[in-house]
């Protein structure tokens, strides 16, 4: 018996087959094309490229493990959270969706909270009205774009319209739903007030499922265009953050996850919808039934490291990966960059700054600063961006006993040693790091009653592969270092606000 998890990333769509025992057989990544970003502050991808790159991903995978589609037990699902997919009555898309880093919003998150108040919408929905969430897209294309809206029937996040394609359900998990700005989180439903007070129709929005419930069959479509087999069950999955984490196994609480993708993700489990008041955090529920989490962000993690290789190259070109060769180049400099410090907000920043017109920064260049220390000081202001979410859990007193690292964050030695000394506290990297798509498979197996339960599943599959222990001189060469970076927010706020 074979399991598949479907990531649809942002900038590709992955699919992944496990055995039963949690074993990697195949995986194959289908790129997308680049996201449009017609003005600063914009991000829109065409779903149906998500589509094409899902039918040749699950085509590959089957062909390199040699399977055929009746070999698949069930299909698990993941992708890019907080998009927004929207559908006529003929189910074609009526424009580009607007995907999880558009801030263009800012307006409508002012218009949303004033009207229900901000401490209310927190108390609904555990979160603040930010601009990455699906609700503030639609006022968006409701306000700017009324002939574009008059057309919507349906409304979808950027997996479920893949699975839709698939199955001809609609259908949504509660972890994605819990980033659109319209879940009632503790209670795991759609919030009436707030639909009520945005004017949204309840009846354009998916049936709700938990993660490992099945909500669907393979159709005749779906089955052509991927090679699996009519009726195959698909369960809900999770939004690629629930389900990243349901793959390294922080189902618990005093599990923490701190992945680095293009954005970057501090991650805890919790056993109640734990809130900030301020809406720093993110409270959504969690891909296993009855449980939630919380979680920060950082909007431009590993996209940090790729701005700088696509504006200034990663060094001449030996047949390593690029970043390989970043990684190493940075090593040269010593733990704090000799003072150097990068703010990564090219994206604008979500925690804790709810902030999406804050802007990047390297502060403290010196004649004697070259190519390595602005390197490393970018892996250390990375580091020190999600060092503030740890800062937040202890203050909420949200346990952290554990952490383990995922993405590309997890791939390098020297950027799991700038981590561990970061955070103070070692850090584990996992066996099968396979991102969101491997969580989504552990999901199939529990729709498939492969496993009783996601925790089950979890004890049984992920392995720990290695550990990196903090290093105490450079713990507190670090702590100096996060001290001065907490200053930079506010005096780049005063250079571009003024």
């Amino acid at each position: 018996m074979y399991l598949l998890g479907i990531d649809v990333g942002t900038g590709g769509t992955r699919a992944l087959i496990i055995d039963e025992e949690g074993r990697v057989v195949s995986s194959a990544t289908e790129e997308h094309a680049p996201f449009a970003s017609p003005k600063i502050g914009w991000a829109e991808q065409d779903p149906e490229d998500w589509w094409r790159a899902c039918g040749l991903a699950v085509r590959n995978a089957l062909d390199r493990a040699n399977l055929q589609g009746d070999q698949i037990a069930c299909v698990g699902f993941s992708g890019q959270m907080h998009g927004a997919v929207m559908l006529d009555a003929q189910d074609a898309t009526v424009r580009p969706a607007l995907i999880w880093c558009d801030v263009r919003t800012e307006k409508q998150c002012m218009e949303l909270s004033r009207r229900i108040g901000e401490e209310r919408l927190i108390q609904l929905t555990c979160n603040p009205a930010l601009p990455n969430f699906t609700l503030t897209k639609l006022l968006w294309v409701r306000e700017n774009e009324p002939h574009n809206w008059c057309c919507v029937r349906s409304v979808m996040l950027p997996k479920d319209y893949v699975r839709f394609r698939l199955t001809g359900d609609r259908a949504i998990d509660m972890a994605d739903a819990s980033g659109t700005l319209l879940l009632d989180v503790a209670k795991r439903r759609w919030s009436k007030e707030v639909l009520q007070a945005a004017d949204i129709d309840e009846r354009l929005l998916p049936q709700l499922f938990e993660s490992p419930e099945v909500c669907g069959e393979i159709n005749a479509a779906g089955a052509t265009a991927t090679g699996l087999k009519p009726g195959t069950p698909v369960v809900a999955g999770a939004g690629d953050q629930a389900a990243g984490a349901t793959g390294m196994g922080i189902v618990a609480p005093g599990a923490v996850s701190a992945t680095i993708g293009t954005s970057g993700v501090v991650f805890a489990a919790t056993d109640r919808p734990a809130l900030d008041s301020k809406g720093r955090l993110h409270t959504f529920c969690h891909a296993v039934p009855g449980r939630w989490h919380v979680m920060g962000v950082t909007q431009a993690a590993g996209l940090s490291l790729r701005w700088f290789r696509d504006r200034f190259g990663a060094g001449a070109d030996d047949g390593r990966d690029p970043y390989e060769r970043l990684t190493e180049e940075a090593s040269a400099a010593p733990a704090g960059s000799d003072g150097l410090l990068w703010a990564p907000y090219l994206m604008g920043e979500r925690t804790p700054h709810l902030d999406p017109n804050t802007r990047g920064a390297l502060i403290g260049l010196t004649a004697s600063h070259g190519r390595s220390h602005i390197i490393r000081s970018i892996l250390e202001g990375v580091a020190y961006s999600l060092k503030d979410t740890f800062t937040l859990f202890e203050n909420m007193q949200v346990p952290v006993n554990r952490i383990r690292l995922g993405g590309g964050g997890a791939r390098s030695s020297l950027w799991r040693q700038i981590q561990a000394d970061v955070y103070g506290h070692d850090v584990e990297t996992v066996e099968a790091e396979e991102g969101a798509a491997y969580g989504a498979a552990i999901l199939a197996g529990v729709g498939a009653k492969v496993w009783d339960s996601v925790d089950e599943a979890c004890s049984r599959v992920v392995r720990i592969e290695g550990k990196t222990e903090h290093q105490p001189a450079a713990v507190e060469t670090m702590r100096k270092g996060y001290v001065a970076y907490r200053k930079m927010y506010g005096a780049i706020r005063s250079v571009t606000e003024s």
